[in-house]
């Protein structure tokens, strides 16, 4: 079976480095055509130790501009540790957020055939900048490791289990099972009101049509139907299965850590504990913070995510 959302496009890189202050800055061709808005560019910031290089680390941002300077610190503390660290520029962040548009905010719709599309199109750049690392100095498959926050946890979260060059992950204030996160987190009102207002291709008008008709036992269902990740794209699968991190958590073999604030608004405790209840070999923490207020922790969190790592 051909699966799009899984395979990508090995096309020539054309790959090119641009020199900031402190870390390299590589643009590539795209590992997919983007049918929503035509960028054809993906980037990554390259944060190289001075000496040797312990592993590479893959860190992944939540939604929006804003949060992407302060999570850089991540990088940087990284780099100072001898962990070359790789941090993916999500589509449509950046330089490549739609005119007219606030970054990330084309990921928020209520239609799951457009969603599938640009949720693989980010774990496609995330699995593009893996074979580019793969041709660096002091690369090992032993020590590639993964690390998404918010949104960048549920693209790490379908990038581990399609990708099994990742030796380990870290998925921090994430969740999965849209009906949570669309109809329960106050980041996601757009959604909720465009599915109340004008339905979706499936028929979707609210969360209680949501739960009736897709998702009374979301858990269960993906146990019972899913049992290698090509079912997951089988036509009879409502779509939002097909881009719900809560899918893939099953078919992650490697070691991952899971760490929920407690006090996270944005990601509803609900769809933190199913994701995590689906990951089978899971190391579990939460921390006495919010969603946004976890970045107070983070030397505390890089420390718990190296001593994972190691």
């Amino acid at each position: 079976m051909s699966i799009t959302e899984i395979e990508y496009d090995k096309k020539p890189l054309n790959l090119e480095i641009i020199k900031h202050e402190d870390f390299d800055e590589y643009v590539f061709n795209s590992p997919y055509e983007d049918i929503f808005y035509n960028f054809k560019k993906s980037t990554f910031y390259l944060f190289k130790p001075e000496k040797f290089v312990k592993g590479d680390i893959i860190f992944l941002h939540g939604i929006g501009n804003g949060n992407i300077p302060f999570l850089m610190w991540y990088a940087r503390y990284f780099r100072k540790l001898g962990y070359r660290t790789s941090f993916v520029i999500m589509p449509y962040h950046l330089s490549r957020t739609p005119e007219g548009e606030k970054a990330g905010d084309t990921f928020y719709s209520a239609e799951p055939c457009e969603c599938v599309k640009k949720f693989h199109f980010a774990v496609k750049d995330v699995r593009r900048v893996i074979d580019i690392l793969e041709g660096m100095p002091s690369y090992s498959s032993k020590r590639l490791y993964l690390m998404g926050m918010s949104f960048g946890g549920i693209i790490g979260s379908i990038s581990l289990a399609l990708d099994q060059r990742i030796s380990k992950g870290a998925l921090l204030v994430t969740g999965g099972n849209w009906r949570w996160i669309n109809f329960h987190s106050p980041y996601t009102l757009k959604i909720k009101y465009e599915v109340e207002t004008k339905g979706n291709s499936y028929g979707c008008t609210g969360e209680l049509k949501c739960i009736e008709h897709f998702r009374k036992e979301p858990v269960k269902y993906i146990l019972n139907n899913f049992k290698k990740i090509e079912d997951i794209f089988k036509l009879e699968h409502v779509g939002c299965y097909k881009y719900d991190p809560l899918s893939f958590a099953p078919f992650i073999e490697q070691e991952v850590l899971f760490l929920r604030a407690v006090f996270d608004k944005v990601i509803p405790k609900n769809a933190s504990l199913e994701l995590k209840s689906l990951i089978k070999n899971v190391v579990y923490r939460r921390i006495p913070t919010g969603h946004k207020s976890s970045i107070l922790l983070r030397k505390y969190i890089a420390k718990m995510v190296l001593k994972f790592f190691n």
